[in-house]
């Protein structure tokens, strides 16, 4: 018990390093000032728009040049100008989850239900830790691909990073099992409403028709997936010196606990039971938003109260005093400020785009081009549009109200079929949305395990290559078909 003891005071929570806040910070900064540069070189221009389900839909062949200019103050101010722009709201939704985030996960690591639990957890699948990887990257992949779910998996990821690192591999593969997968299973977007739904009603077709050839995508990927996942994590798990964060500083060290002794704590089994039940009523809410359509519009903020009320019963239930919760409350929500500001940052970029009117015009001149290409060519340029178009805007239905209207004229003038056209929307927003600095959950997820940046893309880009070759190929396959 004592060993126990002493293990729990090394641990330590969430909590946004400096060595990550200040590489995400000059890399964001950095795409600031060249997005401002670039309203310096492209004209103004824009599309007519109707209010299409609540978005505006661009009119393709209403695109005209127009005079515009961002002042120089605008863009000083566009982190924080961006709150009242067009979805600031969601940002604001996304800031006050990543603050009881941190609040809650530092009470339960104060607490020690943390460690119990990983304890718990780690010596029961101590024999079949790459059965329960496996079964954890399914479940990741079938939130994103059949419910569109994605900043709501936030939560859960310190849990999976910890207890990676509680089963002798290290963060990163915490992050392949949470957040890696369930971008992967965003992307493929089997029953997506968020991408692929929106995007087949935007192109006249049947709600989630033609999915035969993404599940095919599903499949493949999640072999992937987990092929690099246990890869790697053998390979950490041999030799921790082979770890891409061996000799770095990351906030969460929790060790592995195969070795120590497993205690019963009655308090802290009643409050994981508590936090488990509570938690498994908001992952049920999560699958359920899929189809229904009145808890899509507040399922986040919903998941935030679930996830609030979970925390605060079991540390109840581990005899935390309501002082000690407010105090730990604010100090895990304080540690995660930065991760404010690089939101904004990322949030910024879009507005200076819009506000100087040149996002219409990359589009106008980009759907221009892609339309004098053949058909297979066609397809991978609407996927490479649609990737660097995702580099801008994180937002999946919002990107399909911009950009269907345009890729759907593109399609048909190249003799592809709609549906193709659907699944390379898919694939480019999503794969990338675990690659791209600009995307704020990446950058909360990352932020929360204290993993930078920097690491993070030299770790994952094999596999996000490996995703580029087979998911052109499937498209390619698809167009000669």
């Amino acid at each position: 018990m004592e060993q126990n003891k002493s293990k729990q005071n090394q641990v330590s929570g969430v909590g946004i390093s400096v060595k990550s806040f200040v590489t995400a910070m000059v890399m964001l900064f950095g795409l600031m000032v060249l997005t401002y540069l670039l309203t310096f070189f492209i004209p103004g221009g824009e599309y007519k728009r109707i209010l299409a389900g609540g978005q505006e839909q661009v009119l393709p062949g209403t695109f005209a040049y127009v005079d515009a200019r961002l002042p120089f103050w605008k863009w000083l101010l566009s982190p924080v100008l961006v709150l009242g722009a067009d979805g600031g709201s969601t940002m604001i939704a996304i800031i006050i989850f990543l603050l009881v985030i941190g609040g809650i996960f530092h009470c339960m690591d104060k607490s020690g239900l943390m460690y119990y639990m990983l304890l718990v957890i780690s010596h029961k699948y101590e024999k079949k830790k790459y059965q329960m990887l496996m079964v954890i990257v399914l479940f990741f992949m079938c939130m994103g691909s059949f419910v569109g779910s994605f900043e709501e998996s936030v939560p859960l990821v310190p849990i999976v990073a910890a207890l990676a690192v509680s089963m002798g591999w290290d963060v990163l593969v915490g992050l392949g099992m949470s957040i890696l997968a369930i971008g992967c299973g965003f992307s493929t977007g089997i029953c997506n409403p968020f991408t692929v739904g929106v995007a087949q009603q935007l192109s006249g077709l049947p709600m989630f028709s033609g999915a035969a050839l993404r599940i095919l995508a599903f499949a493949v990927i999640y072999c992937c997936l987990v092929f690099f996942l246990i890869r790697y994590a053998k390979k950490v798990e041999k030799n921790p010196e082979k770890s891409a964060l061996y000799g770095k500083d990351v906030p969460m060290t929790y060790g592995s606990v195969l070795q120590d002794e497993f205690v019963p704590d009655p308090d802290k089994a009643r409050g994981l039971k508590r936090f488990v039940m509570i938690m498994g009523c908001g992952i049920v809410m999560i699958f359920a938003s899929g189809f229904v359509p009145f808890l899509q519009g507040i399922i986040m903020p919903l998941i935030a109260v679930l996830f609030l009320t979970a925390g605060l019963c079991a540390v109840r239930a581990g005899r935390m005093s309501w002082g000690q919760i407010g105090k730990y409350f604010k100090d895990g929500a304080v540690s995660l400020l930065p991760a404010i500001l690089l939101i904004l940052m990322a949030g910024s970029v879009k507005y200076t785009l819009v506000e100087a009117k040149i996002l219409d015009t990359i589009l106008y001149q980009v759907s221009g081009f892609i339309e004098t290409m053949p058909g297979g060519a066609a397809v991978l340029l609407l996927y490479g549009f649609v990737l660097l178009m995702n580099f801008f805007i994180a937002s999946g239905s919002a990107k399909a109200f911009l950009m269907m209207p345009l890729i759907t004229p593109i399609t048909d003038f190249c003799h592809v079929s709609r549906q193709l056209g659907v699944l390379a929307f898919a694939f480019g927003d999503g794969f990338s949305n675990v690659f791209y600095f600009t995307n704020p959950v990446l950058l909360i997820s990352l932020g929360l395990v204290g993993v930078s940046y920097g690491t993070w893309a030299k770790w994952s880009v094999k596999f996000q290559l490996a995703v580029l070759v087979v998911t052109g190929l499937i498209l390619l396959g698809a167009a000669a078909l």
